[in-house]
């Protein structure tokens, strides 16, 4: 997937399990995300496009050594993950690897002025000295068209708009000029008026800084908007991924039909039918067989109750898990 494009962070097999019951026994465990494999090259931006319980969350916070994986492997830079931390320090991958998480407000202290948030990592991975960290922190503020900088920074949380306080997570995670950014749901939470500009300021700094992005998102219609790539969950697996245009023009997978489906359209009266059978998401864990969509997708078969798809290249960059694919 990364057409000789320089490679940041590579995943292969990626997997995670979280213990459910006190028993050691693999049906005290849920797999929140089972054989995930892709790569995140520069200045590029993969969606990772899924319902809630997908395990796109679940994901990122590996990446970030907020969980440790179960299984697989991780690279970046070329690198073992492991052996990166190792050579180059904790502190060093964190400053690479930043994070910016759904809840812009939940991020954010609030009892510390915008100032703080700034300054604060840029102290902790000493970027600048202390005599130009006001300089810094302004100049990152404007970056994020927040202005007048000096007022916004002396500014709490609380007396800043949504949309205000994203841009100063963004601001924040850019401060200690990083190689990835992990935007867990980045606009959801935000008004529809302003989820836009945080989407045009993202692809400023993947265009413009060099700085990659893996985009979390339940919108599949943003995920094409902002990124090269895309790739889509469904209970912790992934059913289709490639380029943005072939997986949301020409979706092959029903999983990715249906999230398409469900995109309103204006000038569109009326209900429409969902292609997909009413029933319930399942709890997959380490023995679970079949595929994980089989009870609702219209397309199942006997072997889909038994045999968990292979992969399945559609075209140059078209990926898909699917016994069955239209």
């Amino acid at each position: 997937m990364n057409n000789g494009q320089e490679v940041i962070l590579s995943v292969k097999n990626l997997v995670k399990d979280f213990r459910v019951g006190t028993s050691k026994k693999k049906d005290a465990y849920m797999r929140a995300v089972n054989d995930v494999s892709f790569d995140l090259c520069k200045g590029e931006a993969l969606a990772i496009v899924g319902e809630s319980g997908s395990g796109k969350s679940t994901g990122a916070r590996v990446l970030t050594r907020i969980y440790d994986a179960t299984d697989g492997q991780i690279e970046f830079k070329g690198q073992p993950i492991d052996d990166y931390i190792e050579e180059n320090g904790t502190l060093e991958y964190a400053r690479q690897v930043q994070m910016i998480f759904q809840d812009p407000f939940g991020s954010l202290n609030p009892v510390h002025t915008i100032h703080h948030h700034i300054a604060r990592p840029l102290q902790i991975h000493n970027r600048v000295g202390t005599e130009h960290i006001d300089q810094l922190v302004y100049q990152l503020l404007e970056l994020v068209g927040l202005t007048p900088v000096v007022e916004t920074a002396e500014k709490y949380p609380h007396e800043l708009s949504g949309g205000q306080r994203q841009r100063v997570a963004i601001a924040r995670a850019i401060a200690v000029d990083p190689e990835v950014i992990l935007a867990d749901e980045p606009i959801s939470m935000l008004d529809v008026s302003v989820r836009l500009g945080i989407l045009n300021l993202m692809a400023d700094l993947k265009d413009k800084h060099g700085i990659s992005f893996m985009y979390i998102t339940h919108d599949i219609a943003t995920a094409r908007y902002f990124a090269e790539k895309t790739a889509v969950m469904y209970v912790g697996h992934m059913v289709e991924w490639g380029n943005s245009d072939k997986v949301t023009q020409t979706p092959k997978h029903p999983y990715t039909q249906l999230l398409l489906s469900a995109v309103p359209e204006p000038g569109r009266g009326g209900r429409r039918e969902l292609g997909a059978k009413k029933g319930e998401i399942p709890l997959w864990k380490p023995d679970s067989q079949g595929c994980p969509f089989a009870a609702r997708c219209p397309r199942a078969v006997e072997k889909c109750q038994g045999d968990f798809p292979g992969i399945t290249q559609l075209a140059e960059d078209h990926f898909i898990r699917c016994h069955n694919p239209q």
